[in-house]
C-alpha cells in the first residue's frame, strides 16, 4: 500500500490593518465605569472597542462567519447588541467579551437595534420588512410586527407607554401598541425613504428624517391626556400659544397626514419643517440624553447640531419677539399716545428648535495602529519590497514608478515608466532588478543603481531601464521563472507568451482561456506554470513544451491572484468570490477554501517558509492565515464541504410554519440551528431514559415480587453521573440546562411521540413546585403548537385536567409569592428613605430637579428687587 501525500491546514490567525468597516454603526459603551471614552465599531464579523484617549484598540468581540451590521449598547451598559448580515442577533458581555445570548428569527441583514428604557426588551428591524421584540432576560422571542414594505431603519420604544414607533424605506412611519401587538396608525406625510427618527420634548415631539433636506416635526397628543378633565387640551393649547395652524395643506399643496377617526392611543400632527443644509438623504439623526441637543448627518462631512429650547426659553425668546412687534407697531401706528395696541406674535417651529452650529470634518478618520509607515503615492496597482527590505517600488495607474524609503516614508524618485498603466511587476530571482508591463504594449527591464544624492554626502538607490520589449497587445502581468531564463507575459488576447530573457526570443505561446490571464506564477523548480484567468478557471502549463496538464474551475468570479508556496507544487488562488483556495498542482485537487473577506479579494502573499498567507481585500481588511501542524484529510474536506453545501440550500429555502398558526399570531419561528437540533435529540434520549427505567423499575418489583425478597437494581451510570437521581429528575434537568433562546425551537423540532410522556412529567413536576415558570412555558408552547393532536387524544384528556388544576394553583401560589416580595422590598425601601433620608431612583431625581426650579425661582425673584 503506497503513502498517501500529506497536507497541513491553514487557520485564520489574525485581522489586522482595519478600523472599522462602512456598513454598520459605531456606538459609545461605558467600560470601568467611564462613558465617553470608548467605542464600539463593527470590523468585518468582528467588533473592535477602541479607547479614543489612548487611540488603541482593547478589545475584540469574536464574531462568526457573518458581516456585521448594526450595534446597539444596552441601557446598563454591561452588554452590547450585534446584528448580522444573515439576519442573527448576538449579545455581549462587554465586561468578559463573550456572546452567550444568540436571536435566530429574521431572514436578512439587520438593519436596526434598540433596546427598551430597562433593557428587558430588543426591538430588531430588517431587511426583510419584519420588526421583532426579543426578551433578553428571557432570551426568547415575544412577538414579530409586520407591515412595513421595505426595510425597516429605525425603532424607538416609548418610556412612559408600552408602544413602539418605526420607520423603514417604504416611505411610513408606524405606531405599535406591544400590549395587543397591532400597528394603530401609520404615517404617511413623507414622500420618500425615512431614515431616522427620534423621541423630543418629553415624548410629546417626533422627528423625522428622510431622503430630502427636511427634518419634519410632529406634535403627539395621548388621547388620555386629552380626555383627563384637569388638564388642558394639548390642542387648544398648541393653537393659542404656538400660532401654527392645524391645517390638511402644506405649504406646497401636497395634502399632509392627519389624525383617523380610528384612532384610540395618540393623535399624531406635523407641526412643521427643519430645512438642513446639506442636499442628501439623513444618515444618522441622535438626540443626547438630556433630550436638548439635536445632532444629524448626511452622506457628506457636515455635521448639524440644534437645540431643542426649554418652555422657560421659548417664553423668553416669545417675550422678546412681543416687545419688538409692539414697538415696530407704536412706530407704524398714527397716534403715538396709543398704548393699547393689539398685537399678534405666532411662534414658528424654528423659535422652538435652534440652529446651534454645523461641524464640517476636514476628512475621513485614519489610524496607523500597527501600520508602521504610511506613504502617500498615486493611484497603486502593483509593489515589491527592494532586496533588503528598506525601499519599496510602486508601480501605479499613470505609468510611473516610485521609489519611496521606509525609515523615513520619503519619496526618493519618480519615473515616467510608462504611457498608460503600469499593471505589473517582478523582481528577477537575482535580485538585481526587475521588470514591468504596461497598457503601452511593452515590457521593460530595469536594474538598480546607486546614485549621488543632491541632500546627502551618501550614495542612494535609483533604477535605470536597459531593455524594452515591444509587443502586439496590452501587457497584464508579467512573471520571471525561477533560473532567469524565462519571462512569461499576459497579454489581452488571453494568450500567455514565453520569452527567452536573455536574447527576448520568442519560445512559447499558451492558449486556452477564453478571457484575459490576470495572474500567474512559476513553481520553484521552473517545470510548471500556472494561470488564473477572468474566465474563472485556473490553467496548469508545463514549461518545457507548453502543453496543458489541467484545466481547473476555481472560483465562482475572476481568479485575481496566484501564488505558488515555496518549494512545492502547491499553489493559492484569490478571487473576486471573496474566497482563497489551495490547490494541488501535481494530483490536481482542491485542498482547503479559507473564508474570511466580506469583498473581493484583490491580492495575496506567501511567506518565504510558507507558514503564513495574508490576503488584502476590498472590505479593507488584511487577514493573517497562518499553517498549522493539524493534517487535512482531503475525504474529510469533501465531506464537509458537502454538508455546507447541504445545510447552505435549506437553508436558504422557506422556513416551515409553525402547526395551527395563523397571519395573526404572535409567535414566530425562527431557524433551526445545529444548538437547537442537539437540544431536542437531548430531550429524546432524556425521554427514552426514562421510558427504559421506568421499564426496568416495573420488572425490578415483579422480579422482587416473585422472588419474596429485595434484589438490588444495577444504577444506570448517566443517573449516577448525575448525583444518583431518578429518571424524571433527569429529565428536568435536561429541560433547565437548555439555553432560554433555544427553548422554544427545540420543543418545535420534537416529534409528536415524545409529548404525552412530557405532559405527565410536567404534571408530577408542577405538582411538586419545581421550576414552574420554566415548565408553565414549556407547557404552553406545546399546547399550542399540538393543540390538535392533544385535543383528539382521549388519553390525555384527564392529564390535561390535572395540568389545568395543577398549573392554576402553583402558579397563583408563585404570583403571591413574588407579590408578598415586592410589597416587602417597598416597606424596606420606606423604612430606608424614613432613616436615612435618602430617596431612591426616580423620587430622588424628580426631588431635586424640584429643588432646582425653585432655587433658579429664587435667585430670579433677588434679581427683580434688586
Amino acid at each position: 500500500m503506497g503513502l498517501t501525500k500529506q497536507y497541513l491546514r491553514y487557520v485564520a490567525s489574525a485581522v489586522f490593518g482595519l478600523i472599522g468597516s462602512q456598513k454598520g454603526n459605531i456606538v459609545f459603551v461605558t467600560l470601568r465605569g467611564e462613558k465617553g471614552r470608548y467605542v464600539a465599531v463593527p470590523a468585518c464579523e468582528h467588533v473592535f472597542i477602541w479607547d479614543l484617549r489612548k487611540g488603541e484598540k482593547i478589545l475584540i468581540l469574536q464574531g462568526l462567519k457573518h458581516e456585521v451590521t448594526c450595534l446597539c449598547p444596552s441601557p446598563d451598559g454591561l452588554h452590547l447588541a450585534v446584528g448580522y448580515e444573515d439576519g442573527s442577533i448576538r449579545i455581549f458581555s462587554l465586561l468578559s467579551g463573550e456572546g452567550n445570548v444568540t436571536f435566530n428569527g429574521h431572514k436578512a441583514a439587520i438593519t436596526s437595534l434598540k433596546y427598551d428604557q430597562l433593557g428587558g426588551r430588543l426591538a430588531s428591524g430588517s431587511k426583510d420588512t419584519d420588526v421583532i421584540v426579543w426578551d433578553v432576560i428571557n432570551e426568547s422571542g415575544l412577538y414579530r410586527l409586520k407591515g412595513h414594505k421595505d426595510a425597516i431603519t429605525q425603532a424607538l420604544f416609548l418610556r412612559e407607554k408600552n408602544l413602539l414607533v418605526t420607520s423603514g424605506k417604504d416611505t411610513m412611519v408606524k405606531w405599535w401598541d406591544l400590549d395587543t401587538q397591532h400597528c394603530f396608525k401609520t404615517m404617511v406625510g413623507h414622500r420618500t425613504e425615512v431614515w431616522g427618527l427620534v423621541l423630543v420634548s418629553e415624548e410629546k415631539r417626533l422627528i423625522t428624517g428622510a431622503s430630502d433636506s427636511e427634518l419634519r416635526a410632529w406634535d403627539i397628543s395621548y388621547l388620555q391626556e386629552i380626555e383627563d378633565p384637569e388638564e388642558p387640551e394639548p390642542k387648544k393649547i398648541k393653537e393659542s400659544s404656538s400660532g401654527i395652524q392645524d391645517s390638511h395643506e402644506a405649504e406646497d399643496g401636497t395634502l399632509e397626514m392627519d389624525e383617523a377617526p380610528e384612532d384610540r392611543i395618540l393623535t399624531c400632527r406635523k407641526a412643521g419643517s427643519i430645512m438642513r443644509e446639506g442636499r442628501d438623504r439623513v444618515v444618522n439623526l441622535a438626540v443626547d440624553r438630556t433630550g436638548r441637543i439635536l445632532a444629524c448627518h448626511g452622506t457628506d462631512s457636515v455635521l448639524e447640531v440644534f437645540c431643542i429650547l426649554s418652555k422657560e426659553e421659548i417664553q423668553k425668546k416669545m417675550d422678546k419677539k412681543m416687545k419688538k412687534a409692539k414697538k415696530r407697531a407704536k412706530l407704524n401706528s398714527c397716534n403715538e399716545e396709543d398704548e393699547d395696541l393689539e398685537v399678534s406674535v405666532k411662534m414658528t417651529l424654528q423659535d422652538e428648535i435652534q440652529r446651534v452650529a454645523n461641524i464640517k470634518t476636514s476628512a475621513k478618520i485614519k489610524s496607523t495602529l500597527q501600520c508602521i509607515r504610511t506613504m502617500t503615492c498615486e493611484y497603486a496597482l502593483c509593489s515589491f519590497f527592494v532586496p533588503g527590505d528598506r525601499q519599496v517600488v510602486i508601480g501605479t495607474k499613470t505609468g510611473k514608478l516610485q521609489l519611496y524609503d521606509l525609515a523615513s516614508g520619503n519619496l526618493l524618485e519618480t519615473i515616467d515608466a510608462h504611457d498608460g498603466a503600469l499593471w505589473s511587476l517582478s523582481l528577477s530571482p537575482d535580485q538585481r532588478g526587475f521588470v514591468t508591463g504596461g497598457a503601452d504594449k511593452s515590457v521593460k527591464f530595469w536594474d538598480f543603481d546607486l546614485v549621488k544624492d543632491e541632500n546627502s554626502t551618501q550614495k542612494r538607490l535609483s533604477v535605470k531601464q536597459t531593455r524594452t520589449l515591444q509587443l502586439d497587445e496590452e501587457v497584464l502581468c508579467v512573471s520571471y521563472s525561477p533560473n532567469q531564463k524565462l519571462l512569461a507575459v499576459s497579454l489581452l488576447d488571453c494568450t500567455v507568451k514565453i520569452f527567452y530573457v536573455d536574447t527576448l526570443k520568442f519560445f512559447l505561446s499558451l492558449y486556452g482561456h477564453k478571457l484575459p490571464v490576470i495572474c500567474m506564477d512559476v513553481s520553484y523548480d521552473g517545470a510548471l506554470i500556472a494561470t488564473g484567468s477572468a474566465d474563472r478557471n485556473v490553467k496548469i502549463w508545463g514549461l518545457d513544451f507548453g502543453d496543458c496538464h489541467k484545466s481547473l474551475f476555481a472560483h465562482d468570479d475572476s481568479v485575481m491572484f496566484l501564488r505558488f508556496v515555496p518549494k512545492s507544487h502547491l499553489f493559492f488562488t484569490a478571487g473576486k468570490d471573496r474566497k482563497i483556495k489551495q490547490w494541488d498542482a501535481d494530483k490536481f485537487e482542491h485542498i482547503q477554501t479559507l473564508e474570511g473577506h466580506h469583498q473581493e479579494i484583490w491580492c495575496l502573499a506567501v511567506s518565504p517558509s510558507g507558514d503564513y498567507v495574508v490576503s488584502s481585500s476590498h472590505d479593507k481588511s488584511l487577514r493573517l492565515w497562518e499553517r498549522t501542524r493539524e493534517p487535512l484529510i482531503l475525504e474529510e474536506e469533501k465531506e464537509m464541504q458537502r454538508e455546507a453545501e447541504y445545510e447552505e440550500s435549506v437553508a436558504k429555502e422557506d422556513q416551515p410554519a409553525v402547526p395551527g398558526e395563523t397571519q395573526g399570531d404572535n409567535y414566530f419561528t425562527g431557524k433551526k440551528t445545529i444548538e437547537t437540533v442537539k437540544a431536542a435529540e437531548r430531550i429524546m434520549e432524556a425521554i427514552e431514559l426514562y421510558r427504559e427505567e421506568t421499564a426496568k423499575m416495573r420488572e425490578h418489583k415483579a422480579i422482587c415480587k416473585a422472588a419474596g425478597k429485595e434484589v438490588p437494581l444495577p444504577i444506570n451510570p448517566i443517573l449516577m453521573a448525575y448525583g444518583n437521581i431518578s429518571p424524571s429528575a433527569y429529565v428536568l434537568e435536561i429541560f433547565k440546562g437548555i439555553k432560554s433562546s433555544e427553548l422554544e425551537e427545540s420543543l418545535l423540532v420534537l416529534p409528536f411521540a415524545y409529548v404525552p410522556d412530557i405532559l405527565r412529567l410536567f404534571n408530577e413536576f408542577i405538582q411538586q413546585g419545581s421550576d414552574i415558570e420554566l415548565l408553565c412555558r414549556c407547557l404552553f408552547f406545546l399546547l399550542r403548537i399540538h393543540f390538535g393532536q392533544i385535543t383528539s387524544n382521549q388519553m390525555l384528556v384527564p392529564v390535561i385536567e390535572k395540568l389545568k388544576e395543577t398549573t392554576i394553583s402553583k402558579v397563583r401560589q408563585v404570583r403571591d409569592v413574588i407579590g408578598f416580595n415586592m410589597a416587602g422590598l417597598d416597606y424596606l425601601k420606606r423604612e430606608c428613605e424614613a432613616k436615612s433620608e435618602v430617596m431612591f431612583f426616580a423620587d430622588a431625581t424628580s426631588h431635586l430637579e424640584e429643588k432646582k426650579r425653585k432655587r433658579k425661582k429664587r435667585e430670579k425673584l433677588i434679581l427683580t428687587v434688586t
